[in-house]
């Protein structure tokens, strides 16, 4: 149930049957020269719209801006600051709590350390503080790993690389704009670079030549199948 097509009369009906709510983080993020600003967004919105065909639960519109740390100084980036996603995050759960809900699922497509970091420092505090609450704070891909293992041909593969290119290309193929070169960043841990870019000039962590629909395909029922499972964890929990 997509929370900003409801009515306010709508909405009341539909907590009776279910105070879970889902709140999607995504970014406007450079994703090579292939995929579009906001590849995070759109993966994650559908995840959740798909898994709602299976399961009762509201979908809030997208925190639709993220941490970006590596990829903050490329073209078309525009982030915010963690403690700037720390207030939206507890803002936007103090307020569905005060309007009856009470499991909340936060969930991202976006797996930057410093942007997740963020979103669980925030969960943490509000279970802390609200009482009844039930909620988790993850990225979508700390949960699909062994999918991503499975899938990948190319080893190491991130951000807009193989797999990130073939979610767009079955979800959206239009919005790809050919194929990135194959890249990877030339950080050197644990060392912290200010200029990024001269770091990592494509934006591209992997090979998104062996991009396909087929692997997106497979990657996006995955990511509903685990995304429904903690859904189903959280009911349990709260009951």
């Amino acid at each position: 149930m997509l929370l900003e097509k409801m009515t306010m009369e709508e909405f009341s009906v539909a907590l009776e049957k279910t105070k879970t709510l889902a709140v999607p983080y995504g970014t406007l993020e450079a994703h090579g020269k292939h995929l579009p600003l906001y590849t995070d967004t759109i993966t994650m919105c559908r995840v959740l719209e798909e898994a709602a065909l299976e399961r009762d639960f509201f979908i809030a519109p997208p925190v639709h801006y993220g941490v970006c740390t590596s990829t903050g100084q490329h073209p078309g980036s525009i982030g915010i600051t963690p403690p700037t996603l720390r207030r939206i995050t507890t803002d936007i759960v103090t307020d569905a709590y005060a309007r009856g809900l009470r499991n909340i699922l936060l969930i991202s497509g976006h797996g930057g350390g410093a942007h997740v970091a963020a979103m669980k420092e925030s969960a943490e505090v509000l279970a802390a503080t609200l009482p009844h609450l039930t909620i988790a704070a993850l990225s979508i891909y700390d949960v699909i790993w062994d999918d991503l293992e499975r899938l990948a041909e190319t080893e190491n593969d991130s951000h807009a690389g193989e797999m990130e290119t073939s979610i767009i290309l079955h979800l959206a193929p239009k919005l790809v704009k050919g194929r990135g070169a194959e890249e990877y960043p030339a950080f050197t841990k644990p060392l912290i670079f200010a200029d990024k870019v001269s770091q990592w000039p494509g934006a591209v962590w992997g090979n998104p030549e062996k991009a396909t629909p087929e692997k997106g395909r497979e990657l996006f029922l995955a990511m509903v199948r685990v995304t429904i499972e903690i859904l189903k964890k959280m009911d349990e929990a709260a009951r």
